[in-house]
């Protein structure tokens, strides 16, 4: 197997939505036209609360940087113009190298590579980030950052404006407003959303993106001042396609590999197992590297589980918010006012009715004006093909015939749900020079699209502003050394699994074996998502079993090898998870962490949930006090990865609307 060692400034690990537009952000193309970054209270220029930040400071401060953070004298074939506000004169010299690294391929890669029909998280006339932030909290019962979604939500209609600057088709009216679908929803023809960031970021002349290469683990050195005493330098992974060992030395890291989906047993077998909510290529990898590196995980226990259109998985948003459909059983009745409406709530009804013998359950659609069923037919054509293709197939439509709806597997996802890193507001993990954005970081739900987007240009800015500070130079020869040593050891452990031909289990029989103990023991489909303590301390045991298992297993080639590892990280994060589950004795979010065991809320557990590995590979489970109203957690260095610094600072972010 060959090796080949890459030096950069900032490795990106994931081409996805925060990914990409983290890319931008370093190279100064992800403000508007004519814009910059606003002075803190005017969210809607995209205003920057990261401490220290100064008023009118952005990322265009990076055309200094570009010359001392590119000493090492690499930079990319990319080239292109400037498309955007930021050195617009700037070339791949001046500007941080960044190096992307996607599995796939960055032009369809990550939740949007079919494309989305709607931006769902938007502040429309007449409302304030904080009113995004308040809904957000309702959703998942206060078990939220409030200060990581104020700095998400005061970026939210920049994002979109920069969007549609790239090319996305967003609605309007005949004045020219956008059309919203709710009053945080804007409509969007959406189909090439991926694409068009994956031609910015290819236009950008300092990013280097290689796709096809599987990251493994991070690299990290002692550092006593960082949380966890560990600091970021890089990164280990293998090419998909060829026998290639990579190894990246990188000052800065960010990960945006998104979330976890195929811990589970889904809801289609066999071969069409990989029809899920969301995409079966986010199996966890960016928490399972995270966990190895020391860093620090919050909220895994507040699953996200889709209430989707029945064998299409197609989303169920479009009907109910679009159309305003209600929830039914099969009798007719309405359901929603006796479980509530929240995202946890309508899947807890819709698993409850069907549990009580008053199943099928449905989106109550018969009876939809001809008009408004072609807008849902144009509608999943946009997005989910095959519901529309199903109608037509059945000779029938929503106007017809009322919706089946049911819910799939259980998800890891910090862009729904609370899930992931837990970060200060620079969104740095624990792990010092290692950031965060996206599905993958926590304690901020309903980001969706615009809130990656959002996540990724903080953490980008974050990333800036480290390397300009005279310690992001210093230990390089330390870096080189552990990106060595760990490319060596890596490439072994490739190189075993690639010649090894004794292994008693292949990788899909092991995958159905764990996605079998996590939906009987942990709460799947076939138990209407309930668990209790005794199951989870089986799905323990038979979970570490597992992995020992996992470890034997053998591969023809590298497409092969990403099989493997994918498991072993799917492993870890479904232990980590039932470590999750098992801690908060309470049952906070009915339908999502539905814990038999303990079947009411208690306002004792009104904390975060907190984990990280031990050196023994067992997982500690802290719990941790919640950030206030109003206040800001930050980092405070060694030993204190979560107690940190908290600072009430943000409350200008949520003054009056300035549309």
């Amino acid at each position: 197997m060959e090796s080949k060692r890459i030096r950069c400034d900032v490795l990106v690990i994931g081409g996805g939505t925060a990914g990409c537009f983290a890319a931008l952000t370093i190279a100064g193309k992800a403000r508007e036209e004519g814009t910059a970054a606003g002075a803190p209270g005017a969210w809607e220029q995209g205003a920057s609360y990261l401490p220290g930040a100064a008023a009118g400071k952005d990322v265009a401060a990076a055309a200094d940087v570009g010359a001392r953070g590119a000493a090492d004298g690499t930079q990319t074939s990319a080239s292109g113009a400037n498309d955007a506000a930021g050195p617009a004169d700037a070339t791949a010299a001046d500007l941080p190298k960044v190096v992307i690294l996607e599995k796939a391929n960055v032009e369809r890669s990550g939740c949007l590579a079919a494309g989305v029909n709607a931006l769902n998280a938007y502040i429309t006339p007449g409302h304030v980030p904080q009113d995004y932030v308040d809904y957000a909290r309702k959703d998942v019962e206060g078990i939220v950052r409030g200060d990581l979604l104020l700095t998400i939500c005061e970026r939210l209609n920049h994002v979109t404006r920069r969007l549609e600057e790239l090319g996305l088709v967003i609605l309007k009216d005949e004045d020219g407003n956008y059309v919203s679908r709710g009053w945080r929803n804007l409509k969007i023809n959406g189909e090439n959303i991926k694409p068009l960031l994956a031609e910015a970021v290819r236009r950008c002349p300092n990013v280097e993106v290689i796709n096809h290469v599987n990251v493994t683990d991070l690299v990290t050195v002692p550092d006593e001042t960082a949380p966890s005493g560990r600091r970021a330098v890089g990164a280990v992974g293998f090419s998909v396609n060829d026998p290639v060992a990579f190894g990246i030395e990188a000052k800065t890291v960010i990960v945006a590999t998104g979330g976890a989906a195929g811990l589970y047993r889904p809801n289609n077998p066999g071969f069409s197992r990989h029809k899920m909510w969301y995409p079966p290529f986010n199996v966890g990898s960016g928490f399972a590297m995270g966990l190895r590196a020391g860093a620090e995980m919050t909220t895994l226990e507040n699953r996200f589980i889709a209430l989707r259109c029945k064998d299409t998985i197609a989303p169920t948003g479009t009907i109910a918010q679009g159309a305003h459909a209600p929830q039914v059983n099969a009798l007719g009745r309405n359901y929603e006012k006796k479980y509530g409406i929240t995202t946890p709530e309508r899947l807890w009804g819709t698993a409850e009715e069907t549990l009580a013998g008053r199943g099928p359950c449905y989106l109550h659609t018969k009876g939809l004006s001809a008009e408004a069923e072609q807008d849902l037919f144009r509608a999943y054509l946009n997005m989910a093909p095959s519901q529309t293709l199903r109608w037509i197939e059945r000779n029938s439509g929503p106007a017809s015939e009322d919706v089946e709806v049911e819910g799939t597997e259980p998800y890891v996802v910090g862009g729904h749900t609370a899930s992931g890193y837990w970060v200060d507001t620079r969104r740095e993990s624990t792990v010092a020079n290692l950031f965060a954005a996206g599905d993958v970081a926590g304690g901020a739900p309903q980001k969706y699209v615009t809130g990656a987007l959002a996540e990724g240009e903080i953490a980008a800015e974050s990333v800036v502003a480290r390397l300009r500070e005279p310690a992001a130079a210093a230990d390089e020869g330390l870096g080189a050394a552990a990106v060595d040593r760990a490319l060596a050891s890596a490439r072994t452990d490739y190189e075993r699994s690639l010649t090894a031909d004794d292994a008693p289990f292949t990788t899909e029989q092991l995958e159905e074996a764990m996605q079998k103990v996590m939906d009987e023991y942990a709460g799947g489909i076939s138990r209407g998502y309930r668990f209790n303590e005794p199951q989870l301390a089986v799905a323990d045991a038979r979970l570490a079993q597992l992995q020992q298992t996992a470890e034997c297993l053998s591969a023809a080639d590298t497409d092969d090898l990403l099989r493997v590892w994918e498991l072993r990280d799917r492993l870890l994060v479904a232990r980590d998870l039932v470590a999750h589950m098992a801690a908060r004795h309470e049952t906070r979010w009915h339908g999502f962490c539905e814990n038999a065991s303990f079947p009411e809320r208690d306002v004792a557990w009104g904390c975060y949930v907190n984990s990280r590995l031990a050196a023994d590979g067992s997982v500690e489970v802290v719990s941790r006090p919640l950030v206030g109203e109003g206040e800001r957690y930050e980092h405070a260095g060694a030993g204190t990865p979560i107690e940190g610094v908290v600072a009430a600072d943000l409350g200008a972010a949520a003054g009056e609307v300035q549309q």
